[in-house]
C-alpha cells in the first residue's frame, strides 16, 4: 500500500513522503496513530493544504521534546524486583515498569515511547531507549534491584556478582571468627585442666613433709 507520510517515521521517510508499505502494517501502526494517510488524489491535496499547519505542528512538538529530553536523557530510575541469588528476575521489566518509574519521577513518558533492545529478565543497570518524537530519543537508565540498599549499590558500580561474592566473603570470615572463637574456649579449657593436677602435687608434697 502507497501512503503520504504525516511525520517522519524511522526507516520510511520524512514527513509528506509517499512510501509503499505492507498493508498489514499500514492497517494496524501507520493509519490508526495517524502517522499516514493512503496515498490517493483526494489525500495528496489535503495534505498540501494542511502542509504548512503539520510542519508547524511537528516544530512545536520537536521542541516540548527536546526540552523534556534534556531533563531526561541519562537519569536513572530504580525498578525494585525479587529475584534469585543468581540475579534472575522472577518475571521481566517490561515498557509499562519503565514508564512508571519515569512518571513517577516527574517525567512523562508513555510506555509506547520505550523501547526494549532486548527483555530485561536480570538484575543489574539496563540501558533503555526512548523516542519522545520521530526526531528526538534520550536514554535512560533502570537500576533493577531486590532493595533500595542493593540499589544503590548497583549505582556505585558493584554488579550483583561482586555483591554476592562479598556477601560470600563475609559469611566465610563470621564462620572463620566462629571457630577460632571455639578453638581458644578449648584452649582455656585445657589450660585450666593442666593446672588442676599441678596444684594436687603441691598438695601432697605438702602432706609428706
Amino acid at each position: 500500500m502507497d501512503v503520504i507520510l504525516l511525520e517522519r517515521v524511522a526507516k520510511l521517510g520524512q514527513m509528506g513522503e509517499v512510501v509503499s508499505v505492507k498493508d498489514g502494517y499500514a492497517r494496524n501502526y501507520l493509519l490508526p496513530q495517524k502517522k499516514a494517510l493512503r496515498a490517493n488524489e483526494m489525500n495528496l491535496a489535503a495534505f498540501e493544504q494542511q502542509k504548512a499547519q503539520l510542519e508547524a505542528r511537528n516544530l512545536e512538538s520537536k521542541k516540548e521534546a527536546e526540552s523534556l529530553a534534556e531533563k531526561l536523557d541519562g537519569q536513572q530510575f530504580v525498578i525494585i524486583r525479587s529475584a534469585s541469588d543468581a540475579g534472575a528476575l522472577y518475571g521481566s521489566v517490561s515498557t509499562r515498569d519503565a514508564a512508571d518509574a519515569a512518571t513517577e519521577a516527574g517525567f512523562s513518558v508513555d510506555r509506547k515511547q520505550v523501547v526494549l533492545s532486548r527483555p530485561i529478565k536480570e538484575l543489574g543497570l539496563h540501558t533503555v531507549h526512548v523516542v519522545l518524537h520521530p526526531e528526538v530519543e534520550a536514554n535512560i537508565e533502570l537500576n533493577v534491584a531486590r532493595s533500595p540498599e542493593e540499589a544503590e549499590l548497583q549505582a556505585s558500580g558493584k554488579s550483583i556478582q561482586e555483591l554476592a561474592a562479598e556477601e560470600e566473603a563475609a559469611a566465610e570470615f563470621e564462620i572463620a571468627e566462629l571457630f577460632d572463637d571455639i578453638g581458644a574456649a578449648q584452649l582455656d579449657d585445657m589450660d585450666e585442666g593442666a593446672e588442676a593436677p599441678a596444684a594436687e602435687t603441691t598438695e601432697t608434697e605438702g602432706d609428706e613433709d
